[in-house]
């Protein structure tokens, strides 16, 4: 544009001065050089656009289990003992196992502790909200918290997947290779089972949330749930999510339905070797296995349906899911322990022990 003659600046056949032709020279100029600048600052706003977070919502809102408030009284009652119940129950597991010297060296207690323990975390992940959410109009709960809820839910859920499994095999090998039992089931293998547990849980979560916390989310922001979890939270994404459905239903439908499978095999066989050892026996195994499939049911069977078709709107999602995060928590310390002879005897002694200290 500077280089053009000063004829291309005025019409055909006008007369112009040195002057003139200067002026209009450096018009144009001027007028060149601020569309080069205009230019450069409009391409200096597209990496703004581009990494700016283009999430709106700063937080959910949850539906609960019902909008009426004398239930909402009756169900904050009811899930306040529940919780306390669980918190105490578990709690007592701990400490029996943790003081007791016998309980503390015997693998059935040491794992059933470390289950307690994975139970009061998941309850504590869930239920205190959902008592303070009762007492609330607008249930809500920021973005992070919803991920951090989803995170670890996930995380320590994952944990007593596979601790479940590592308990019925302990079961298989106690029953069918008894003499061989606290060679196999040695201290070390113990440590290891329990941190595989947990490395298991973290992998579970990160494979879904890594992919989660990148998501988009413009609105809608309500949660059909008692608390944030996967399949409802990722429907709320205002991206193509059809991937991460399929990873979600790959990971937690698969995982839960595998672990589910397994301990119904494990379980199996220890009453199918019982009766080929002796009848009588079978009567007790089927007394004790018996509980412990029935919690095994109540904790896997809304995890299956929940994360196999997650995608599906059921509204009987949300009681399902008081299932696994109130009901098996409070049933654990009932079924596996608070029942057990050995378990009593401990607390016995315990609290003989902490009179006589006095």
């Amino acid at each position: 544009m500077c280089f053009l003659k000063c004829a291309d600046f005025l019409p055909i056949g006008t007369k112009y001065s040195l002057s003139t032709c200067s002026y209009l020279h450096s018009y144009h100029q001027i007028n060149y050089h601020f569309s080069i600048l205009l230019s450069l600052e409009k391409l200096s706003e597209i990496p703004s656009v581009n990494m700016k977070n283009s999430s709106t919502v700063s937080e959910f809102i949850l539906l609960g289990l019902t909008s009426s408030w004398p239930l909402s009284v009756c169900f904050l009652i009811v899930f306040l003992l529940a919780y306390v119940a669980i918190i105490g129950g578990n709690l007592l597991i701990v400490f029996t196992v943790t003081f007791d010297s016998y309980l503390q060296s015997t693998p059935m207690y040491f794992l059933l502790g470390n289950l307690s323990f994975l139970d009061m975390c998941i309850s504590t992940i869930t239920t205190p909200q959902m008592v303070i959410d009762f007492l609330r109009e607008k249930k809500t709960v920021s973005l992070w918290g919803c991920m951090a809820q989803m995170f670890f839910l996930h995380f320590l859920g994952g944990s007593e997947m596979t601790l479940l499994i590592v308990m019925a095999v302990d079961r298989y090998i106690a029953i069918c290779r008894p003499l061989r039992y606290s060679i196999i089931m040695n201290r070390r293998v113990l440590l290891g089972s329990v941190l595989l547990s947990w490395a298991v849980g973290f992998v579970h979560t990160m494979s879904q949330m890594v992919f989660m916390v990148a998501l988009p989310f413009c609105g809608p922001n309500v949660v059909d749930n008692i608390f944030c979890d996967l399949p409802l939270v990722l429907k709320l994404a205002c991206s193509e999510t059809y991937v991460l459905e399929l990873l979600v239903i790959a990971d937690s439908g698969f995982l839960s339905f595998l672990c589910f499978v397994l301990l119904l095999i494990s379980y199996t066989v220890i009453l199918v070797t019982v009766r080929r050892q002796s009848a009588g026996g079978l009567s007790k195994a089927l007394s004790t296995l018996s509980a412990h499939i029935t919690v095994v049911t109540l904790f896997f069977g809304p995890c299956i349906f929940i994360y196999a078709w997650p995608f599906n709107n059921f509204s009987v999602d949300k009681f399902l899911s008081v299932f696994y995060s109130v009901i098996t928590p409070l049933l654990n310390p009932i079924i596996y322990t608070l029942r057990n002879r050995e378990m009593k005897s401990a607390m016995s002694r315990l609290r003989a022990q902490h009179i006589s200290s006095r």
